[in-house]
């Protein structure tokens, strides 16, 4: 499926609404995305804490290792 310009459609979840978005909808700042299919942008809050868990757990990113070693 593609646009009246030929591009591919793109969407976007809304912080603001809790909803999926298309091109034309809240401003930036409020919005993940873009993403290439409505159920992606579906699952961004989902994504977002999916991605939170995986670098709160990855020891490269773990700022909580205070134990003064360098």
């Amino acid at each position: 499926m593609t646009d009246s310009d030929g591009s591919a459609p793109e969407y976007w979840f809304c912080l603001k609404h809790h909803t999926v978005e298309g091109e034309d909808g809240c401003r930036s700042a409020d919005r993940l995305g873009p993403y290439a299919t409505e159920a992606e942008a579906g699952r961004a809050l989902e994504k977002v804490q999916e991605r939170n868990e995986e670098w709160d757990n990855d020891p490269a990113w773990n700022d909580d290792d205070r134990t003064g070693k360098d």
